[in-house]
């Protein structure tokens, strides 16, 4: 064992190979270039994800784009975007972070069950979510009916039910994230907090959210993105009604059909409000959340 210097402080820990201190280095990184069987299939899907974004950015009407950008459905429909998107996200929070919470601190029967079913959305086509969401909560669904009925709520082909939609499928990816952030963070500051008088509900508000506050946050980006993305559900759910259902991708399908130019604008404008959220928000918080 080396001795401390004379400063008393122990000495670096040693390098197992060279017999010197220990240099540092990020955590999970290798020195090195990566081997040539792993850097071809990772240029590969580089260029395989950015080669779209690129043609998109190429064949960008630059000239008409102010022409095409000035046309009132398409800030009708970016407004309804990112008002249904913010919406579904705030809907997602609400009732997504209790849920993550409850599968990842508590223990009951059928717990592998309901994280399956509560992450089903993501592997499920769209428009089969909008066919069980009719099913569901149209005017003549299981629970559609009663609201009808009840309280004279219908929610296809409205806004709220763009709402409804977007929350349906973006919910599960805030789920995934918070969970996973809750089962990385130490559950001891919780008890501690009880065992010094704390209610279980007083320890999840005052303790556990500000621990996983960037975890709820990340999702909160990816479920955001993901709502202000959603066609399959929106459209099957809610349909296409310029200034009340007609979102962003919705608008650039209908476009693509009779004029593409305007596709590829409107587009370019879906594009960019996506990148500068993202890029955003990510260094902030998505950092933090890894």
């Amino acid at each position: 064992m080396t001795p401390p210097d004379s400063s008393g402080a122990p000495p670096a820990p040693a390098d197992a190979l060279t017999g010197g201190p220990r240099r540092g280095r990020t955590p999970g990184r290798m020195r090195g270039g990566a081997p040539l069987p792993l850097l071809l299939p990772a240029l590969a899907g580089l260029v395989f994800l950015l080669l779209p974004l690129v043609a998109l950015l190429v064949r960008a009407p630059w000239r008409s784009l102010p022409e095409q950008l000035a046309k009132p459905e398409v800030w009708q429909a970016l407004r309804l975007s990112l008002f249904s998107a913010t919406a579904a996200t705030a809907v997602s929070l609400v009732l997504g972070v209790p849920l993550a919470w409850l599968l990842a601190r508590t223990e009951f029967p059928g717990r592998g069950l309901v994280r399956a079913l509560v992450t089903l959305p993501l592997v499920l086509p769209p428009v089969v979510g909008g066919v069980a969401l009719l099913l569901a909560l149209g005017r003549n669904g299981v629970v559609g009916k009663l609201l009808d009925s009840w309280f004279g709520i219908t929610l296809p082909f409205t806004t709220a039910g763009v709402v409804v939609a977007e929350a349906f499928v973006a919910m599960p990816f805030l789920v995934i994230s918070v969970e996973g952030t809750l089962r990385a963070a130490d559950p001891r500051y919780e008890e501690a907090a009880m065992t010094l008088g704390a209610s279980r509900f007083t320890a999840f508000r005052r303790v556990t959210l500000p621990l996983v506050a960037p975890g709820i946050a990340a999702g909160s980006v990816l479920a955001w993105a993901r709502a202000l993305g959603e066609f399959g559900a929106t459209i099957t759910f809610a349909g296409n009604f310029p200034g009340r259902t007609q979102t962003m991708p919705l608008a650039v399908y209908l476009a693509l059909q009779s004029d593409p130019d305007a596709a590829i604008a409107l587009s370019l404008v879906l594009l960019l409000v996506s990148v500068a959220v993202l890029a955003g928000l990510r260094d902030r918080w998505m950092t933090a959340a890894s």
